[in-house]
């Protein structure tokens, strides 16, 4: 058990209660506070005085003024060094929780950092690439089909670009305006958030 938080004197104490509980020290033996604690723990007269007191507060040992103190009980001796354990128990289980409550801290700390990392990566990664081109299948139909993209006017009405055509497994790439929509044909385009619900309405009225 730890002691080195409490004040010398008591660490003192504790140390007398073991010897006691490990009949080091038998009931009935008297200590002197200046020639024996005193040179043993290498402290001052007042000090191994007030080590006694604490022995004499916990009835372990019965105080005599001037001499020092008898021991007396082997069963309080017991209970002081039990009592003592259950405090420095509390006092460890404090220190654990505030240190996992730290290590938690950091924990959420470094997370915070990678979620705040991860979010500016993908800021710069949209504004380095291009945007993906949404997809629509001509599968309904239309009465735009036929019609060239001139014709239909298609960046004007539907506020998107049109970025390729798939007509018949082929793919072609930035169609020219001349190039008209046929039923089965996949289309892609760019542009904002609602452009699939936009070309939707212009090309099938939905």
């Amino acid at each position: 058990m730890s002691t080195s938080r409490q004040p010398r004197y008591r660490q003192i104490a504790l140390d007398l209660a073991d010897k006691i509980a490990h009949n080091q020290i038998q009931v009935g033996e008297k200590i002197h506070a200046r020639s024996k604690i005193a040179t043993t723990y290498g402290v001052s007269a007042e000090t191994a005085r007030r080590a006694i007191n604490v022995l004499a507060d916990m009835d372990i040992a019965q105080a005599q003024h001037g001499t020092g103190a008898i021991i007396i009980s082997k069963q309080k001796a017991m209970d002081f060094i039990a009592t003592e354990q259950a405090g420095f128990d509390l006092v460890s289980l404090e220190n654990d929780l505030l240190n996992n409550i730290e290590d938690q801290k950091k924990e959420l700390d470094t997370m915070a950092d990678s979620l705040k990392t991860f979010l500016q990566t993908s800021q710069r990664f949209q504004q380095l690439n291009p945007l993906k081109p949404f997809e629509l299948v001509l599968d309904a139909p239309s009465d735009k089909y036929g019609l060239s993209l001139s014709d239909l006017n298609f960046w004007h009405q539907t506020g998107t670009t049109l970025v390729g055509i798939e007509h018949d497994g082929k793919l072609v790439i930035s169609p020219g305006p001349y190039v008209s929509l046929e039923q089965g044909d996949v289309i892609y385009f760019v542009g904002p958030d609602d452009s699939v619900a936009k070309v939707s309405v212009f090309l099938f009225n939905q």
